[in-house]
């Protein structure tokens, strides 16, 4: 774990950010990335997933950036982890394009979103405030594949049906408005709603699927074709 030093630690204001992932060289990529002057700060980086819990513990983070593949402690099993900490920061996880069963294995885990290493820099500046922010961010690029591997390993109960049609037509749409990505201001903004009705259609929502987070709605909504992926 590689801790910054207090005095580059100096913007209160800023999304702090965990980086693990076990190269180096992709470690000094998102450092020129994730900056302060964009409003964000790595507080802390690990080479591997045995790491991120005690870094975690010096230094608090409102996100953590993961990679999937590690010698000792993979992806998967670090998110596990994370999430299982008191007041767990989100896990926004880092993939390549052929890891679809990865991927799926860390949403089940309770990864926040997942976002291509080769992304365009302001795409993944845009995912970790996301994902830090509360929101999901679901790759386009990969989200059909993933989802349908997420599927193929995880037995959707049969009750389920039943659970969707206890939806209101509203929050149907607060649904759609999740699984396509939108934020919480834009759902109110498009169903010229406020966002605290948002967030109270949200944790209905939740309730009645018993879902844990946005990005087990999303999968959700995919699953059951309230919106349908671009394969």
């Amino acid at each position: 774990m590689t801790p910054v030093s207090p005095a580059a630690s100096n913007t209160a204001s800023a999304i702090r950010v965990i980086v693990v992932d076990d190269q180096e060289l992709v470690r000094s990529g998102l450092r020129r990335i994730l900056r302060r002057r964009d409003g964000l700060e790595i507080v802390a980086e690990c080479g591997d997933g045995s790491e991120v819990v005690a870094a975690l513990e010096a230094n608090p983070a409102d996100v953590v950036v993961m990679d999937l593949r590690m010698r000792q402690v993979d992806g998967i099993t670090a998110t596990g982890l994370v999430r299982a900490l008191p007041e767990a920061p989100p896990v926004l996880v880092l993939t390549t394009f052929d890891e679809d069963e990865l991927v799926s294995g860390a949403l089940r885990a309770g990864a926040a979103g997942f976002i291509l290493k080769d992304s365009p820099a302001e795409e993944l500046v845009m995912a970790v405030r996301s994902v830090a922010l509360g929101d999901a961010w679901l790759d386009p690029a990969i989200t059909g594949r993933v989802l349908a591997t997420y599927r193929s390993a995880v037995a959707l109960p049969a009750s389920r049906a039943v659970e969707v049609s206890e939806l209101t037509d509203r929050e149907l749409e607060v649904l759609r408005g999740l699984a396509s990505g939108w934020t919480n201001s834009e759902i109110a903004e498009r169903l010229v709603i406020s966002e605290l009705t948002v967030k109270s259609h949200i944790g209905r929502i939740f309730a009645k699927l018993d879902l844990r987070d946005r990005a087990a709605a999303i999968v959700f909504a995919y699953d059951h074709g309230i919106v349908r992926p671009a394969i």
